[in-house]
């Protein structure tokens, strides 16, 4: 086992995408695990947008990163030492570990969730993950799709997007549309998944296209980016049309206040509404999900893109190609 655990820290809050100002990598030892604690090697990484976000000074759902600290971030690792009744060494486990080598399980940090045998370990940062949660319960329970719904999604060739735009597909939509940044992406999301069509956000007409794709309106908008397409969307709700907020990533490199949509009293006169949420809400339902998702992956009816970046020292790298389009699928660092 290495005798070093190299880590990777915030050195400056960022002033748009991160660069080799914001992170530094320092080497430390290796932790020892204390009683009832295990010792986690860190194998992937799971790079989300709300990683950006930790970074920034400013209240959340959970507090900023603090200056020294180790990036947060969800990833899977192998325990390889264990005092604890919890956690066996060669268990693979999913948690909070880190953007580090070698991770801390148990004491007073949050637990570690155990990955069943035979289930793919990126499967599980993935569909399984936080990313097909926040698919499932923000399309089925927060949008509350019903079967014949138009339903629109930005960020479509995304972790989290394709997956809303399939599970929409197969709970009986009418029509699911999705938003993409190349027609490489327009082509997969329609080809591969089955989205019924795509627009290209940065070479077409978009609020043109949608009034073509959606003549009655959309009913249900699924919003991954916030911004302009936002505004768009709303200024297109159908009648008890709804929005989920779910992420914003148009934004996050920001600086300074961001303006509100424009477009917003289409819902009163629409009767509509507009909610956000946090996956964290819905950890007790997890199994729930994923067995729904199991069920639709065993019968090839859902797809999975990854997009594998490797080693830690490229962590920023990673998670810049959230806000350059230069990903399909979910980003993750093999370490």
């Amino acid at each position: 086992m290495a005798n070093v655990n190299r880590r990777l820290l915030l050195a400056t809050r960022p002033s748009g995408m991160v660069d080799g100002a914001t992170i530094l990598m320092s080497d430390g030892p290796v932790p020892e695990p204390a009683d009832g604690e295990a010792l986690v090697r860190v194998r992937y990484l799971s790079i989300d947008p709300t990683i950006r976000t930790w970074m920034d000074d400013a209240p959340g759902y959970l507090p900023p990163i603090g200056i020294g600290e180790v990036i947060r971030g969800a990833g899977i690792g192998e325990v390889v030492a264990s005092n604890s009744t919890n956690h066996s060494v060669g268990d693979l486990v999913f948690g909070m570990l880190g953007w580090q080598d070698f991770a801390i399980a148990g004491g007073g940090e949050p637990g570690l969730q155990v990955i069943p045998a035979g289930v793919e370990p990126t499967l599980a940062l993935n569909l399984f993950g936080v990313n097909g949660m926040t698919a499932y319960f923000g399309l089925l329970d927060v949008g509350a799709m019903a079967e014949g719904d138009t339903v629109v999604v930005s960020g479509a060739a995304g972790a989290t997007g394709s997956a809303v735009g399939q599970i929409a597909r197969l709970s009986g939509a009418a029509k699911v549309v999705g938003l993409a940044g190349t027609d490489e992406k327009c082509r997969w999301i329609v080809d591969e998944l089955g989205f019924d069509e795509a627009i290209n956000y940065k070479s077409e007409p978009v609020a043109q296209r949608l009034h073509a794709a959606c003549p009655r309106g959309i009913d249900l908008y699924f919003d991954n980016v916030g911004g302009e397409i936002l505004d768009t969307c709303l200024a297109q709700i159908a009648l008890r049309g709804r929005v989920v907020l779910c992420g914003a990533i148009s934004t996050y490199n920001t600086e300074g206040k961001v303006a509100g949509p424009g477009n917003y009293r289409a819902l009163i006169a629409r009767r509509g509404r507009m909610e956000g949420f946090i996956i964290l809400d819905y950890l007790s339902r997890f199994p729930e999900a994923q067995a729904a998702m199991f069920g639709w992956l065993a019968e090839g009816k859902l797809r999975q893109a990854e997009h594998i970046v490797h080693g830690l020292e490229s962590a920023p790298d990673a998670l810049n190609l959230l806000f350059t389009g230069g990903n399909t699928g979910k980003v993750i660092v093999a370490l």
